[in-house]
Formats: C-alpha cells, structure tokens, sequence
C-alpha cells in the first residue's frame, strides 16, 4: 500500500544516520538524561515511522522520538526543547487522518503511547482520571462491568488514544445526543512548553476564572501536552433500539433524517451509508445490511422502555414517509452489535476495492445535506474517481472518501483537486472545515475561506499565550501568513545533526 511504501523509502533515506552523530548531538544527551536510552529513540526506522500519520499527507520528518511514562518526564523533555531551541510534536496513537501528527521542522516526536494508565474511577462523582496514552475503547471495556462508558467514540476507538480525542475534540456516532470529546473532559493536567505544570478546568461545577480547558480541547497540540485527564463518564441508558432502514436514494435518507430532527426526537445517533459502502462493509463482515438498498440509515435511541419504543416507531413512521422499502428493528444485543461494527469497520472495508483511500471531514448543514452529497458525487466523476459516502448524519458530519491507488500516475493530484473542491462545496453550503477530525495540514489553506484575518490573528494571540516561541507542532492549524510558526516550522536543524 501506499503509506508502506512511503515508510520504506524514508527509512532507506534516514537510517544511515551515523550513531557518532547522535551520540555528539547534546540534545540527546539531555533527552537520555530525562528518560533512559531505551526510551529515546534516533534511529532511522523509529523517525520514518512517526513522520507519518493516517493521513494521505507526505513531507514530515521526525527528529529523535521519545516515549515518556510520567508528568516528571514530559516536563524535562519539554524544558530540554526549550533550552536547545527544538521543536516537539505531541503524538497520540497516529491515527488522525488530517496530518496533524505530522512533525514539520525535524522536532522532537513526543509520544505518549506508554502513559496508558486507568489511574482512578469514582462512579459516585461520573469522574475517570486517565493517561493520554489510554485506547478510547479500552476505557469503556473498563467501565462496562460497572454500567458506564465513555460517550465520544470514533470509529477508530479500537486504536486511538483519548489525548488524541482531547487534541482533535474528536466525536463519532453517538456524539449526536451526547456531544463531542469538549462535553467530556472536565479537567486536564498540561505540560506548557516552557516545562511547566498546569491544571486546566477542575471539578468544580463552575471552575473558576477562564475556560482554558476549552481552549485547549481540540487545539491539536499546538498549546503543550497533556498528561492526565479528568473525563466524565456516562452511565448507560437501561434500554436501546437500533433500526436500520433501507432507501433507494441517498437524498431520501438525508432528508429522513432532517424529518426526525424535525420532529423533535434526538437519537443517539443516526448514520447513513450508501450503497458502495454498504456492499463492501456486508462483504467485510456479514453484518445484515442490504446489498440492493441505494443507501441506509443506522438510527438508535435509548432511555426508558416506554420513551424508546415511541421514538422508534416514529422514526420508522418518517422513514417510510420520506420512502424508506423496509425498515428493521434490531432483535437482540447481538444483532445491535453486528450493526454498529459493520458501521465502525466501514473504512477497513474499502480496502477490498482499493488500496489507498482519502476520508473527508466537513460539516453542512441538515437542510443541505441531500444538495452536498450529489455535488461529491458530481466532483468524484469529474475528476475520473470513486467514492463513497459514509457520515454522522444527525449532524451534517460528512465523510466522503475517495478510493485510488497511489501507484496510478497523477492520481494523486487528482485526489487532492476533488478534496479541494468538496471542502469548496461545504463551506459555500454555509458548513464548516471539520466535525472531528481537526484542521491539521490538511484543511489549514481553507481557513481563511472561514475565518476573517482578526478571527486568525486572535487565534494565533491565543496560541502565544500558551506558547511564546511558537515551537509546539508548528505549521499546523493557523495559516501561512498569520502564525507566529511560520519561521519556527522552517526552523533548521544542522547538518551534521540530522541528515
């Protein structure tokens, strides 16, 4: 695939990096000093592999990678880059997809994979302390035994981390009624890039003074790391309904869910898959979706018995309304179950019908759900591509994805050309850049497409108030031209350090 050979070719062009080199580089020194030699990592196949993440996007490259276990240890890995001028990039389990784990600048890779520890639960208070390092999914596992979860869960939850939840304010199915990773996080223990130790938020009801842990949910690593979590946890609902209705248009499903809203009902999540989708996520998984349907929508409610029952009926009602062909009550926890993991596995799915694939992430409004969705189609086929259309309906959360091989010449910039011109679309919809995935290098040229020059000056004011020196993963979010990163992205490192 794609991204192998990429990492192939890196680690061919890095790993002859001389172990006299890095021996002589006194930032190692101190970085070893801070942690131990087993857990700073130079060579060249550890940089290559976290120049990248899950995006599409090429163009990193990785200075030394570190794995701290502590708050002690980010700090002193934090001061250390400080001292020496270096740049660091937080780094989570590498699944974003909008390129925001990319290290721009040869900067220290920070990763905090180890710092994975449940350290406490109290289901008096609805309150879980975690690591950043801890897999979204592992969490609930954890909870479950107990009647809790933890509600954001994307559809990478089996892999990703929930500092990285935190840094891209991800959401996921579910996050229709309970809201995204922000609604989440009650208080939030940073490393700033000075080396300091700080506690955002609190458990206050009404902590006092500025919202400084909502400023630094969803600010993509570029205000420091964190290193202990405060989330609530969501107790869970004493009945579930799971429907999945079946259409022979992908408008007559966005417009049922704009009906449902309509009406007053807010589910805990509606999806909606089209037929390519569909079809290849039933080949994956057998999961009970229909094969001939031009789309569907997974739509689940819950709370008490009496409630469910009545909002499903409805949502059936207006399903057939707007010309659902048949409509399906899920008939146990395990056939709930099957549903949502053909949903969560629909992008491994694809990979059945191509080796490479490009996942948007625009938001548009419900009204023009219908309207967006035929223009990605329209800008698929005139840039002689495939795709496919998967999404958090509810919210207008689009998730196109267009399939290629990046082994076909020239694919790549059509690619990107039909990217552009899907977040051209969602924005001229009255939409915004992202749900969930964050802004990264992928969306940052169009942020001036959203924000006026004073929106993005005073973001940027805001990143230097966390960090002066503009050296926590720089050239990322802010564009050109308005980040005080700009010259700290560029930064070069010798020579004779980093080849």
């Amino acid at each position: 695939m794609y991204r192998y050979a990429k990492l192939r070719n890196r680690v061919t062009r890095t790993f002859g990096m001389g172990a006299d080199e890095v021996a002589a580089d006194p930032f190692i020194a101190d970085l070893v000093a801070a942690l131990s030699p087993d857990r700073v990592k130079s060579d060249g196949a550890h940089r290559a592999l976290l120049s990248h993440d899950a995006s599409v996007f090429d163009g990193g490259n990785s200075g030394p990678v570190v794995f701290p276990e502590t708050t002690a240890e980010v700090a002193a890995v934090m001061a250390a880059a400080q001292t020496h001028g270096r740049n660091v990039v937080p780094r989570g389990a590498g699944t974003g997809l909008a390129g925001g784990a990319i290290p721009l600048g040869v900067p220290v890779v920070v990763a905090v994979t180890k710092m994975d520890e449940i350290h406490e639960i109290d289901t008096d208070n609805g309150i879980a302390w975690v690591g950043p390092g801890v897999v979204n999914l592992d969490l609930t596992k954890r909870l479950g035994p107990l009647g809790y979860h933890f509600a954001p869960d994307p559809s990478s939850q089996q892999v990703c981390t929930i500092g990285g939840n935190v840094a891209n304010n991800s959401g996921g199915p579910h996050c229709l009624a309970y809201g995204v990773t922000n609604a989440h996080i009650l208080a939030m223990e940073v490393v700033l890039p000075s080396g300091e130790v700080v506690m955002l938020g609190g458990l206050d009801a009404e902590p006092a003074g500025y919202d400084l842990r909502g400023a630094f949910v969803g600010s993509e690593g570029t205000l420091g790391i964190t290193t202990k979590i405060a989330v609530r946890i969501t107790k869970n609902r004493p009945e579930v309904r799971t429907l999945l209705l079946s259409f022979d248009s992908v408008t007559d499903a966005a417009n049922t869910v704009s009906g449902v809203i309509a009406a007053g009902i807010v589910p805990a999540a509606m999806e909606v898959m089209d037929q390519r989708i569909t079809v290849a996520v039933e080949n994956y998984v057998n999961a009970g979706y229909p094969r001939d349907a031009a789309a569907v929508l997974l739509a689940e409610v819950d709370g008490l018995a009496a409630g469910v029952d009545l909002d499903a009926e409805r949502i059936a009602e207006i399903g057939r309304e707007n010309g659902a062909t048949n409509v399906k009550l899920a008939g146990s926890d395990e056939e709930r179950a099957l549903l949502w993991k053909g949903r969560k596995t629909a992008f491994g799915a694809i990979a059945q019908l191509a080796p490479d694939y490009y996942l948007h992430d625009t938001v548009v409004p419900r009204s023009k759900l219908a309207e967006v969705l035929q223009q990605t189609y329209d800008i698929a086929e005139r840039h002689d591509l495939v795709i496919m259309n998967v999404f958090h309906a509810g919210d207008g959360n689009l998730h196109p994805l267009i399939l290629f091989d990046a082994r076909d010449e020239g694919v790549l910039e059509r690619v990107h050309a039909a990217g552009a011109e899907i977040i051209t679309a969602s924005l001229d919809a009255g939409g915004v850049l992202s749900g969930e995935h964050g802004i990264g290098v992928e969306k940052q040229k169009f942020m001036d497409r959203m924000f006026s020059s004073d929106d993005l000056d005073h973001q940027n004011r805001l990143r230097q108030a966390f960090d002066p020196g503009c050296r926590t993963n720089p050239g990322k979010v802010i564009p050109t031209g308005h980040s005080c990163a700009d010259i700290q992205s560029l930064r070069s490192i010798p020579k004779e350090v980093w080849a």
